[in-house]
């Protein structure tokens, strides 16, 4: 019983996405509230890398992170076949 208890929990409350009353997918919503399409993906996705890297993947985590504002950065200023809007 224990076990599937604990794989529920990693499924739908991951530690690595719960910084003190604080659940990630909360922020991500806050934070993208204002957003759409790519600009509310790559916003959530560098969010959500800076979130758990010290509890997940360390330095790949937060180099997935500048990879997610970069291709934002680009698509904003016009590159990688942007802006769409």
């Amino acid at each position: 019983m224990k076990k599937k208890a604990k794989v529920k929990e990693a499924v739908n409350h991951p530690p690595h996405y719960n910084q003190g009353d604080i659940e990630c997918i909360d922020a991500l919503d806050a934070a993208t509230i204002n957003l759409t399409g790519i600009e509310a993906f790559n916003t959530a996705s560098a969010i959500k890398y800076l979130w758990r890297w010290k509890q997940k993947n360390g330095v790949e985590d937060l180099k997935k992170s500048v990879w997610y504002i970069n291709h934002l950065i680009l698509r904003l200023e016009g590159g990688a076949n942007g802006p769409r809007r």
